[in-house]
């Protein structure tokens, strides 16, 4: 919803619950609304009081209902209504092998729909761990390692490099913190902490002064008052917003609950129809309810709920192969439906790898450095392209050493690929030294560190003092803000490594112009034979070198450009939606040609105070409209979601923090990343991309549009039959006529054409230029009128050729068991060349060629010796009530179904199905 945002609150000690905007406040004053001590912290015996009157610090576990409720909600569809009833007649006809497949595919349904609906227990199970860790608090003056789940309102914490965060803090003192937000904010970077009061209404990722439950602090310590815990953190609020989130019906599954819906009506209005109009005409009532049950078994298509499943699962292996690994099933048939996309932009769009982009060195030249990611892979250019190394000039050089040494960071090699250890920008600067050269380990070793003037928000720049190997003499190193760096020089390098006076506009204007590009840009300074003893923050300024600029960004993915056109083409829109700066976002996306829409006022870049600050009139087409959103909170990506869904939207929502998923859950697909993604995620996710790559997404449409083109023709293939066979028997009642066909071979044709015929158009190859066409309106129904015509047309065929040769063979003095075994293979042959024509749902069946899906032959082969086994075997003689048949009957039966399909094959040429 527009306007809504999570606010951290605590219950004061009074036990009243009551919302503190903490970072709003002083720090003493929030020791003094908790009653507690910024030095000593909590007594034992205050912090027990607390924990029994708060609860511990854990999320709270999920409330699904009862076993028994969730396997009974199973249930409660109305196709799986349909296919009780179908069970129970057949069992009650004495097939009991019929009614053990039914029974079974209902209990298989129910089975998955369990699972699934366990997925959210997952996610939210997921969100609970990440706070279940240990935690430094400080009580009656005294440093404990207690586990998180005991922390308490009031308690002092102190936090470290490598710790999570374990409750949402007040900082009451730091020490050059930064905190690794971007699993909770999507913030590419760490945030640096600090003390400083904020505005009331300062956005979650904005508040300086707090670090949150779940988050990793990435360098420097920190002190400070726990505000918050357990359900009530910022964590604690995602927690609700997952538990809160609509799992919405799928558009196959709307669309088969509206199907099944209305075939029950319309199955047991017929089914009373013709056991009264029987009546009516004087027959026997038990005659009469046979011939009811008869219809009703035949209209009932038993084979659909399996059908569904066995192509939704060809669908998930197929996507496997192709590096989606799917959660849940109709997810596969959604993705093809899906109209929007909205990515989350690190990690997704981007590499979540920092990357030096551009060097800029004094003199004015400027070198491109290529490749991306911490891999060490790629090479730093001149302007006319060339491959240079750090040699190429002396100003070059102390840029590259003064963000290589002046560096905490570091990188290792695992399996996986580069790990990086420390902060994200310090290792962009480690891999663009290595690039030209000049290796971290051999830098360390011509440059060993004596001394350090850490970073801090305060100072915005990281100063260090080195031995010059080479020299022997000591060296002043220093990287940071550029205006900062600059302050601290007087001088810049020349490439022969000469000095020139300082020129501040210049270096200035160049830095506005890398970060007009959506580039971050720190400053790099050196100060070669200084003295050590002038190595402090107050002698520093005016003495350095600067020696160049470096400039870096979360790069795109390689694929991502070519993906989202791919989208685009497909008629997708693909939305940014990021907890980051709009300045970053709106960089990135102008890079992967987001920002350019086929809609007139697309494109625009939307950030979280501007959907705030919107009416909920406005909201719906801003979000409709905008491209980029930025800087927005986890209830605004929900309400974003829900807001499209409103407007028709058929949504997919990718992501891989903490912070995306409530909207995983609730969007149509939640799709979340494999390698860089947080288990929460994954869990709320209905697909997971093992290479973590926005194209696997585009690849994955395309299968799911197949998918449903699958389904949709299975559907338009067994319909026709089930009517064919319901209507054949009422037209026997209005007739007063014998019935032509029984229950039992009903029940035959039905089980054995939709497993070795149906099912095989699961296997069907996509068609050509599906990603070429527009989405399915999602309002659209699941059959068009085009294809409801066909399935008329069809059902009629069956109806008068069923008749015409059941009415043949009895006038040429054919038994009732021979002349029933004709119609149940004229039935059988029309399907199968119905099939064929179903393969596709526009082009012709010849165009297609014999063996383009092979399964089909193979099914059509094992149908032909089903049929030749019902007729001739004695066995199944006995069981069908059938009879042999000659070969002029085969002759007849086989000219009513060559006839039969060439009458289908002329609809579909005068009326083609749209795709």
């Amino acid at each position: 919803m527009p306007g809504t945002e999570a606010t951290g609150t605590s219950r004061p000690p009074g036990g009243r619950h009551r919302a503190e905007a903490h970072h709003a406040l002083v720090a003493h004053e929030v020791v003094l609304l908790l009653e507690t001590d910024a030095e000593r912290g909590l007594s034992g015996a205050e912090a027990a009081r607390r924990l029994e009157r708060f609860g511990p610090n854990l999320l709270p576990p999920a409330t699904g209902g009862s076993l028994l409720r969730r396997i009974l909600r199973q249930f409660h569809h109305p196709l799986i209504y349909v296919l009780l009833v179908a069970g129970a007649v057949t069992a009650a006809l004495g097939e009991y092998v019929d009614s053990t497949v039914i029974f079974a595919v209902v209990l298989v349904n129910a089975l998955i729909g369990f699972v699934q609906e366990s997925k959210a227990e997952a996610a939210l199970e997921g969100l609970r761990a990440m706070v279940r860790t240990t935690a430094t608090v400080v009580r009656e003056g005294r440093e404990h390692t207690v586990p998180s789940a005991e922390l308490v309102p009031g308690d002092l914490v102190v936090v470290e490099a490598g710790d999570r965060v374990p409750a949402d803090v007040r900082l009451v003192g730091v020490a050059e913190l930064r905190v690794d937000e971007s699993a909770l904010t999507g913030e590419s970077v760490p945030v640096t902490k600090d003390e400083v009061v904020l505005h009331p209404e300062t956005p979650v990722a904005d508040r300086r002064n707090m670090t949150h439950s779940g988050t990793l602090v990435t360098a420097g310590r920190g002190a400070g008052v726990v505000v918050a815990t357990g359900p009530e953190t910022e964590l604690g609020a995602i927690h609700r917003l997952v538990g809160s989130a609509e799992t919405l019906a799928t558009p196959l599954t709307a669309k088969l609950a509206a199907f099944s819906r209305t075939l029950t009506v319309v199955i047991l209005s017929l089914a009373a129809v013709t056991f009264a109009i029987g009546l009516v005409r004087g027959e026997e009532a038990v005659r009469m309810f046979t011939a009811a049950v008869a219809l009703a078994v035949g209209a009932i298509p038993e084979g659909l709920p399996a059908a569904v499943t066995i192509t939704l699962a060809i669908g998930v292996v197929r996507m496997a192969r192709r590096r989606a690994v799917i959660r849940r099933l109709p997810a596969v048939e959604t993705l093809g439906g899906t109209t929007v996309i909205c990515s989350d932009k690190t990690g997704t769009l981007t590499e979540n790898q920092m990357t030096v982009r551009t060097l800029w060195t004094p003199d004015g030249t400027t070198y491109q450095a290529t490749g991306s990611g911490y891999a060490p892979s790629g090479t730093v250019c001149d302007a006319d392209g060339t491959v240079v190394t750090a040699d190429a000039s002396h100003a070059l050089r102390w840029c590259l050493l003064a963000g290589a040494a002046c560096n905490d960071a570091a990188l290792t090699h695992t399996g996986g690929g580069w790990e990086l250890r420390g902060d994200p920008t310090e290792g962009a600067m480690l891999v663009v030294a290595g690039k030209a050269g000049l290796r971290a380990d051999e830098v360390a070793e011509r440059l060993p560190r004596n001394d350090t003037i850490a970073f801090s928000s305060e100072r915005r720049y990281m100063a260090t003092l080195h031995d010059d190997a080479a020299s022997g003499a000591s060296v002043v190193l220093a990287k940071g803000a550029t205006e900062r760096v600059v302050g601290l020089c007087a001088e810049q390098m020349a490439a022969d490594g000469g000095t020139r006076p300082l020129d501040r506009a210049t270096v200035l204007a160049a830095a506005e112009r890398l970060a007009a590009e959506g580039l971050r840009v720190l400053a790099t300074a050196a100060r070669p034979a200084a003295e050590p003893a002038a190595f402090s923050e107050r002698e520093l300024p005016g003495t350095l070198v600067l020696t160049g600029l470096q400039a870096m960004l979360d790069p795109p993915r390689p694929a991502a450009t070519a993906a989202v056109g791919a989208c685009h083409d497909a008629g997708i829109t693909v939305k940014m939606v990021t907890g980051d700066h709009a300045a970053t976002a709106s960089a990135v996306a102008g890079r992967i040609g987001l920002l350019t829409g086929p809609r007139p006022g697309e494109g625009e870049v939307r950030t979280g105070t501007d959907l705030a600050a919107l009416t909920a009139r406005e909201y719906p087409a801003a979000v409709d409209r905008a491209r980029v959103l930025a800087r927005v909170s986890p209830e605004q990506k929900l309400g974003l979601v829900r807001a499209l869904q409103e407007r028709g939207q058929v949504v997919a929502m990718t992501g891989d923090g903490v912070n995306d998923a409530p909207a995983l859950r609730q969007a149509d697909v939640g799709v979340a990343m494999g390698r860089s993604g947080t288990e929460v995620a994954k869990d709320a996710a209905d697909m997971v991309l093992t290479d973590d790559d926005f194209a696997t997404i585009e690849a994955a449409v395309e299968e799911g549009r197949g998918v449903f083109d699958n389904l949709t023709k299975f559907v338009v293939w067994t319909l026709p039959t089930n009517m064919g066979e319901g209507l054949v028997i009422l037209v026997a009642v209005l007739l007063g006529s014998t019935l032509p066909i029984l229950p039992t071979q009903i029940l035959w044709i039905n089980m054995t054409t939709a497993v070795a015929l149906g099912l095989m158009l699961a296997f069907e190859p996509k068609e050509r230029g599906v990603m070429n066409r527009p989405p399915r309106d999602p309002a659209r129904p699941l059959l068009t009128r085009a294809l409801v015509v066909r399935v008329l047309l069809v059902s009629a065929l069956l109806i008068a050729g069923s008749w015409w040769v059941f009415g043949w063979e009895r006038d040429a003095g054919a038994s009732l068991a021979e002349a029933r075994t004709a119609a149940v293979n004229l039935f059988v042959a029309v399907e199968v060349l119905y099939l064929f024509s179903c393969r596709s749902l526009t082009r012709p069946a010849w165009r297609l060629g014999l063996f383009g899906n092979r399964w089909v032959v193979g099914g059509v082969l094992i149908q032909v010796l089903g049929q030749l086994a019902l007729t001739y075997m004695p066995t199944m003689n006995h069981l069908f009530h059938t009879a042999p048949i000659s070969a002029r009957t085969w002759l007849h039966i086989l000219g009513v179904a060559l006839l039969a399909g060439l009458v289908i094959a002329v609809d579909k040429r005068l009326r083609p199905a749209p795709g």
